[in-house]
């Protein structure tokens, strides 16, 4: 007797296509909007943050032992490794709706390379570059999509991410005191 295995995958949960047309119709009618984005971090003590956002619960940002922290949480640096790799799954997945591709895997892995030796101001204060020199996306991805459809499917993604291009371009930036 043969025993024979069928597997079957399982398309990822879909956007709705009409909405994804529907947000490319209002940007192309209006393409010089810009949306304000606001969130709040309070300190709750030591290192650990407490950020709102919108009517959200508390997303909480903390430091590792090795900093001092709790390890609670994400440090701010590993927050931002998840926001590019959030942002990048957003667009490669409402990429593949709009280009017909269903997809079953959409995982990111991030690594970024970052001297903290200079530790927010307080440690070697020598010249040096400050936050992350290199960040290193493997994108492990499968769809029903030649491997050439999906390698231009995460190329557009890169070229179109908010938050991929934030990292690429210099940003204004202003601190003050209220």
């Amino acid at each position: 007797m043969t025993e024979v295995t069928v597997s079957t995958q399982t398309s990822l949960r879909p956007v709705s296509k009409t909405g994804l047309e529907n947000l490319a119709i209002t940007a192309k009618a209006n393409p010089n909007t810009i949306k304000s984005l606001k969130v709040k971090t309070v300190c709750e003590g030591q290192f650990r943050n407490l950020n709102y956002v919108r009517d959200l619960p508390e997303h909480v940002i903390d430091e590792p032992p090795g900093l001092l922290g709790q390890d609670t949480a994400p440090n701010p640096s590993e927050a931002l490794l998840a926001a590019l790799g959030s942002c990048l799954s957003v667009g490669i997945h409402a990429n593949a709706i709009v280009r017909g591709i269903s997809l079953t895997k959409l995982e990111l892995e991030l690594e970024g390379d970052i001297n903290i030796t200079g530790v927010w101001g307080i440690g070697d204060l020598s010249e040096k570059r400050l936050g992350f020199t290199d960040i290193r996306v493997k994108v492990d991805l499968e769809g029903d999509a030649s491997r050439e459809a999906l390698e231009a499917l995460v190329a557009h993604s890169n070229n179109w991410s908010p938050v991929a291009n934030t990292l690429r371009n210099p940003v204004n930036l202003a601190v003050s005191l209220a």
